[in-house]
């Protein structure tokens, strides 16, 4: 199989799909591989790094696609790669189609095979590509959260650990999968006051059983969510619903229990964002303010960490590239 690797384009998108130890594997089990150059440099790999490996390196994406049956990158898309995409390849990638209506019209006109990372299932029902970048937003909500209430930023200007004598800041988060679960994981060890809602409560007791009593946890509804807003100090979006845009948790009124210049972070953004008031971001300009609440929409938050999230990403794909490339 000819398999490319082109550079991301999206905003401060640095990950690589593939490193140069999965390129490795692939070649060792008859493939042939070329990766665009520079595709792995904002993730700390570097051209020689995959020509080592045993990989052909092209100048630009057009090269990349024109050699490639199929072409493995992280994120979906960009309008300005649409003409370099054939009806001849097969795409795996994350594609996000339930908030992207266009470009899921555009591969079936197109006629294109895609395989979304985020609809690949295990044995178990779990989404293993998924799942490690779930986990790395889920802590990196927490940073970016905690970063974004300080008064500098425009924030409360609340610690969310407190201090001895000060009471901390409550986080409260909606959701209890794979970003809900880290985000509590990194919130409880800062120290804040954890509120973790959910409709499964399986998903709770599994949540509770990893934090014991560090952690608050309820069944979610429109009404609990509302009465947990007015003390909330960060409120961290994470309902998943695989293949379906996210459903809206909190409106535009529910907006007005919270306190200005506290912070809400949208993780499902990708698939439309769980929150009414939310818009998609960059890392260039993650945040905007609706009547004093900071929302913080970024729509790739692994993004930021290239060099974990790549190695994370990479190993799941070559693990269930086999999988995709025995079904032709």
């Amino acid at each position: 199989m000819r398999i490319g690797i082109p550079k991301e384009i999206k905003n401060n998108e640095y990950r690589v799909a593939l490193t140069p130890d999965a390129v490795a594997e692939l070649v060792r089990q008859g493939h042939t591989l070329a990766v665009q150059c520079g595709a792995g440099e904002g993730a700390g790999f570097s051209d020689s790094d995959y020509t080592q490996a045993g990989a052909q390196g092209l100048p630009d994406a057009q090269s990349v696609y024109q050699f490639a049956e199929l072409v493995i990158k992280v994120k979906e898309p960009q309008p300005e790669e649409y003409a370099l995409i054939r009806a001849d390849h097969t795409l795996f990638c994350f594609l996000h189609l339930a908030a992207n209506p266009a470009l899921e019209d555009f591969l079936n006109t197109q006629g294109t095979r895609y395989i979304p990372f985020e609809q690949v299932r295990d044995a178990q029902g779990g989404l293993p590509l998924l799942a490690p970048m779930s986990e790395i937003a889920g802590r990196l909500a927490i940073q970016a959260g905690a970063h974004w209430l300080e008064r500098a930023q425009g924030g409360a200007g609340i610690l969310l650990g407190g201090i001895p004598g000060v009471e901390p800041g409550k986080v409260l988060i909606i959701g209890a999968g794979n970003v809900g679960s880290q985000a509590a994981l990194m919130a409880v060890g800062m120290g804040a006051r954890v509120v973790v809602l959910d409709r499964n409560r399986a998903a709770l007791q599994r949540i509770q059983s990893l934090l014991g009593f560090r952690v608050e946890t309820a069944l979610a509804s429109a009404e609990v969510i509302r009465r947990h807003l007015p003390d909330a100090d960060l409120v961290v979006g994470a309902v998943l619903i695989p293949g379906k845009a996210a459903p809206k948790v909190i409106s535009r009124a529910d907006l007005d229990l919270l306190r200005p210049g506290r912070v809400l972070v949208d993780v499902a953004i990708d698939e439309g964002g769980c929150f009414e008031t939310s818009r998609p971001t960059t890392h260039a300009d993650p945040v905007f303010a609706v009547e004093g609440r900071l929302h913080y929409c970024v729509a790739n938050m692994p993004g930021v960490v290239p060099q974990t999230a790549s190695r994370a990403l990479s190993a799941m794909v070559v693990r269930y590239l086999p999988e995709v490339l025995d079904r032709g």
